[in-house]
């Protein structure tokens, strides 16, 4: 893969809001939307799940200093001892023009993985982003963030190519992942940059 430090991030976009399927929490787990108090909380599940050193991440300044922030749009997973684990937010960049949510800080803390709680997170987001009026949804990412990637692929997600320096590294990841001819239309295209609505 070539060198992406000066590039801008990768973008995925998932077509459609509508017709989203439902949030089906394994046993043990529920959903809620962030409350006062949970700063903390949410910040750690990030530190946790980007092995980051613990209080990087800080809620104050990286959310609610932001435009897009509702406590509606941050979703916490909490497990059965009331701790949030899971972390998924519907924001929106007006960058991305308005018909765009935005899945912002998808975290799940190591000890909760393989219970597809990044999964069951990121679509109670973007159920809040269709609530929000949004008619799509993307993200922006990393190619070094390969699961993450995969998880995206999973749900729907679809790669787009905004940077022309992105199309090898595009390739490689889908490669590597078995969805090497399914996205070549898109990774070979012409570039498909976002204009503001």
């Amino acid at each position: 893969m070539s060198n992406t430090d000066d590039m801008p991030q990768p973008v995925m976009v998932y077509p459609s809001l509508r017709q989203l399927p439902p949030v089906e929490l394994p046993d043990g787990y529920r959903l809620q939307s962030f409350r006062e108090g949970d700063e903390a909380l949410w910040n750690d599940v990030l530190d946790a799940s980007f092995g980051r050193e613990p209080g990087t991440t800080n809620f104050a300044t990286d959310m609610a200093t932001d435009p897009a922030y509702r406590p509606e749009r941050v979703k916490l997973i909490l497990s059965a001892a009331n701790e949030p684990v899971a972390t998924a937010s519907a924001w929106h960049r007006p960058a991305f023009g308005e018909l765009y949510g935005y899945l912002h800080w998808v975290g799940t803390h190591p000890e909760h993985r393989g219970k597809r709680l990044g999964y069951w997170v990121s679509l109670a987001a973007m159920h809040q982003a269709a609530e929000d009026g949004r008619e799509a949804m993307l993200l922006e990412t990393s190619f070094g963030r390969v699961a993450a990637i995969k998880l995206y692929l999973n749900m729907g997600f679809e790669p787009r190519l905004t940077d022309s320096r992105h199309a090898e590294n595009w390739r490689q990841v889908l490669a590597d992942l078995n969805y090497p001819e399914r996205f070549e239309t898109i990774v070979d295209g012409p570039l498909n940059p976002f204009c503001a609505d």
